[in-house]
């Protein structure tokens, strides 16, 4: 791949940008994935039922209507991934399932007055968890609650999570028939000696039927779940999974890095930690998979994402209309999130709110007719100039330093001047451009956007905050 220009350990990708394994080097340390800012560690129990209620009925202040975006967190599986560092619940008795969905619309039934009327969705999401838990019968009673409380846009986007061993082609044609029309497949790895490290041995035959089946029934845009920095994973091992998920041709790939954080998730401690990739050989798996995955004509969306050119993911980030939420990258900029379900996180207008993390304080919160707010945040000025900041970073790899300080009323360069002292070092490496109107992510400070854009995280000071988050590669 390279050639005489090339400098040394550089490696130049046909489609994209040169990375280096020293700059992944340097800024490999942890930190946030800025889904949100603030961080969801940052909320506070302050902020409570009352405030988010209030929220939801001034949404649309100024006249300005946003449509909104659900998404309803299934938190059941029936067996556990040791990687896996989501809410969850392990069970193989169903009737806990139907239950759930009793509860997640006595929810709806609490959140919906509240909205006064304006219920227009763009997009829906299915997460977990193990969406695909949830019987038939049970997805359909849960639809149709949706539908009567709710306006789908008829050009929406309704996704779900699958994991495929939980469906078979009728399911996919099951689901089809609700309206799904996008769907995420958890893959991580094809390797059987990676499988049976993390428990969850899957064929990659039943992941390439589950595929077809949905090419077969409609669905727009499929996405495939990888995940690399696995026990057992080299790079050889890696690159043939790579190879059948190429083969395969998904639209979407998400690429993420493992986080093992045994203090936090207790089943990652089920993880021999002498099998896990060392740092050398992850940042070596993630720049060979970037070649593979360029080589095959995948645009890089930014930080992990992948898709093919004609999908409307890379079609919003040409246009400059990416954005980013709990669920990664989207295309619908203007939209609140409202979530429903144990630990899911809404974000209205300027605050997020998320919900009780356990099932029984779920419950029992449903059944005395309050909202299930755990804890949430409403945004300070400073906040949300940061946000701004971060987002666009984060989505467009650069930020007009004009439309800050029209849209946030501050002297940019005034306002943030040991932050822009601190880009220098980022400059200095060819890392970011500093111009007058302008701050721009380069080619190569693309990998690490997080660590740029920590740099306006006024919460990430101390540096010993840094440990509760995931590496940045």
């Amino acid at each position: 791949m390279n050639d005489l220009s090339t400098p040394p350990n550089v490696i130049r990708f046909p489609q994209m940008e040169s990375f280096d394994a020293e700059t992944l080097r340097r800024f490999g340390f942890s930190g946030p994935r800025y889904t949100s800012y603030p961080t969801a560690d940052r909320f506070v129990e302050a902020f409570d039922a009352s405030a988010f209620a209030g929220w939801l009925a001034r949404r649309n202040i100024g006249g300005v209507k946003q449509p909104l975006s659900l998404y309803v967190h299934v938190p059941f599986c029936e067996s556990i991934c040791y990687y896996c560092a989501c809410n969850k619940v392990i069970t193989r008795d169903r009737s806990k399932a139907q239950k759930y969905v009793q509860y997640l619309i006595r929810e709806l039934d609490l959140l919906v007055p509240h909205l006064g009327g304006d219920v227009r969705v763009e997009q829906l999401h299915f997460g977990g968890g193990t969406p695909t838990y949830l019987a038939h019968a049970d997805m359909q009673a849960l639809m149709q609650a949706l539908r009567e409380r709710f306006e789908f846009a008829a050009n929406g986007e309704f996704a779900i999570e699958v994991d495929p061993r939980t469906v078979d082609a009728a399911r996919v044609a099951s689901l089809a028939g609700l309206g799904f029309n996008r769907m995420s497949i958890g893959v991580q790895d094809f390797d059987p000696a990676v499988q049976r490290a993390v428990n969850r041995i899957q064929p990659a035959e039943r992941v390439f039927e589950v595929l077809q089946a949905a090419r077969r029934n409609g669905f727009e845009s499929i996405n495939f779940d990888l995940i690399y920095g696995l026990p057992k994973q080299t790079v050889a091992t890696f690159a043939n999974t790579l190879e059948r998920v190429i083969e395969a041709g998904p639209d979407r790939i998400a690429l993420y890095n493992y986080a093992h954080l045994p203090g936090v998730f207790k089943p990652q401690r089920r993880i021999a930690e002498e099998d896990l990739p060392d740092a050398e050989a992850r940042i070596e798996i993630f720049m060979s998979a970037m070649m593979s995955l360029s080589e095959a004509g995948y645009v890089h969306i930014g930080l992990d994402h992948f898709a093919k050119p004609d999908d409307e993911l890379s079609v919003a980030y040409r246009n400059g209309r990416l954005h980013r939420n709990f669920q990664g990258y989207s295309t619908h900029a203007d939209c609140d999130l409202l979530a429903v379900g144990v630990s899911a996180i809404s974000k209205i207008g300027p605050c997020y709110a998320q919900s009780v993390r356990t099932l029984d304080d779920y419950y029992d919160l449903l059944e005395q007719g309050r909202l299930p707010v755990m804890r949430g945040i409403e945004l300070t000025r400073d906040d949300l100039a940061r946000r701004a900041i971060i987002m666009a970073l984060m989505c467009q790899g650069e930020v007009s330093i004009e439309s800050i300080e029209i849209a946030h009323l501050l002297d940019f360069r005034r306002y943030f001047a040991p932050e822009l002292a601190e880009l220098q070092r980022f400059a200095s490496l060819g890392l970011v451009n500093l111009a007058a109107d302008w701050i721009s992510v380069t080619p190569r400070g693309r990998l690490v956007v997080r660590a740029i854009c920590m740099v306006f995280d006024k919460y990430l000071r101390a540096e010993q905050t840094r440990a509760r988050y995931s590496r940045v590669i």
